[in-house]
């Protein structure tokens, strides 16, 4: 099968899926998450006249020259409502978030009046509707505020508290197995023995994952024996998962089952090998209604490939609108030599030059294995098949690192 280009195969990987099922969640589970329906408001806000400063409700007609001296005849706090009246010559005291009383239709500011026993002198003229919240002012209700597709962020939340939601119809969060292989492979904290590596591809995509809103089903790893890799992969399905992602295996080695499990289990082969560096080795497919990427088992490569395809995949079936990763430019700050086939994606390191742009600086190597350059990166530096060589200081295009 020959490499696929990098925007051919993310293609395939998004063709099929779509978001997922929508469900009830309550305000606390919901942030981050997208909105499958229209959100109406289901009360207005304010339901009634309210005061927005505290001071004195008055009639605006008794107040529009002073000072003057009026009547107090009532309080009123915020969840106390005045059941009296206010009449020519009368004033109630009102605080913020108090419902302005009957025959009221104004707020004097306390730090403009004078309080005397049973009466306060009003010191500065004040017009109609002045500190005043009408009713309706922030919404109605059956208003449509937050519409389907959204994604939810905190002050989302709050508005739909406001409209008096206490869950809200959401996209349900994708659930992804992951799943190592290989006789080499040791969990952190052990004591390695020749020709042992400590695992690690795995806790970067199930992190990415978690931050995505994923829930992770962590199958561990399994041995270069069929059995184990076959009977790992049913597991996935019986958990249901929406998407398999295998880490290592992929290739056609000896010891490399994933495909051959895979194979048996039914996987319709979307493709295999892509014209990129690193990550060439990356297989993608379907069992059933699940989506499987198989990544390449250097560390850098499925990290890579993990933010070039996992990433958007994840953020389809979550009903996002912002899938894929957006390239920003930048200048290259050190020489770059011609490439080759493949798309070059390089682990680099941003600065901002004196003019305010920002500088790409790939790291001198980048061998797929290095993870300390991987953490210390900023970005990966896009270099596109057949780039001629460029000096520093030519544009380029950067894929920022989260967090």
């Amino acid at each position: 099968m020959a490499l696929m280009p990098v925007a051919e195969a993310l293609e395939r990987v998004l063709r099929d899926a779509t978001p997922l099922a929508a469900e009830m969640a309550g305000l606390a589970d919901a942030h981050g998450r997208v909105l499958a329906d229209d959100l109406k408001a289901l009360r207005t806000q304010p339901p009634v006249d309210v005061s927005a400063m505290d001071g004195y409700a008055v009639r605006a007609q008794d107040v529009a020259q002073a000072p003057v001296t009026l009547a107090l005849v009532g309080e009123v706090a915020a969840g106390h409502p005045f059941t009296g009246e206010v009449g020519r010559g009368e004033a109630a005291r009102i605080f913020t978030g108090g419902v302005v009383p009957r025959g009221a239709d104004t707020v004097v500011i306390q730090e403009h009046t004078t309080r005397a026993d049973r009466v306060v002198i009003i010191n500065r003229p004040t017009g109609k509707g002045r500190n005043v919240r009408p009713q309706g002012l922030d919404f109605t209700v059956e208003a449509v505020l937050l519409k389907r597709g959204h994604r939810l962020a905190d002050r989302h939340l709050a508005l739909a508290a406001a409209m008096n939601h206490a869950s809200v119809p959401v996209h349900r969060r994708p659930r992804i197995a992951v799943l190592a292989t290989g006789d080499e492979l040791v969990m952190p904290g052990t004591d390695p023995s020749a020709g042992q590596i400590v695992y690690s591809n795995g806790f970067a995509t199930m992190a990415m994952a978690r931050r995505q809103g994923c829930q992770v089903i962590d199958l561990g790893i399994a041995p270069d024996r069929l059995p184990e890799t076959i009977a790992a992969i049913r597991r996935a399905r019986e958990e249901c998962a929406d998407i398999l992602v295998t880490s290592g295996g992929a290739s056609v080695g000896d010891h490399d089952l994933v495909q051959k499990a895979l194979a048996e289990e039914g996987l319709k082969l979307s493709f295999w090998k892509i014209a990129m560096r690193p990550g060439r080795p990356m297989l993608h497919g379907r069992l059933g209604a699940m989506h499987v990427l198989g990544l390449p088992g250097n560390p850098v490569s499925s990290y890579v490939c993990s933010h070039l395809f996992l990433l958007p995949l994840i953020r389809k079936l979550c009903g996002r609108s912002d899938i894929e990763p957006v390239p920003q430019q930048a200048i290259l700050g050190a020489d770059l030599p011609e490439n080759d086939e493949r798309a070059d994606y390089l682990r680099a390191k941003l600065s901002v030059s004196p003019n305010g742009r920002e500088v790409a600086t790939a790291f001198p190597v980048q061998d797929s294995s290095m993870l300390a350059p991987l953490a210390a990166a900023d970005c990966l530096l896009i270099r596109a098949p057949h780039a001629p060589a460029a000096p520093a200081g030519s544009p380029c295009l950067v894929l920022r690192l989260g967090l």
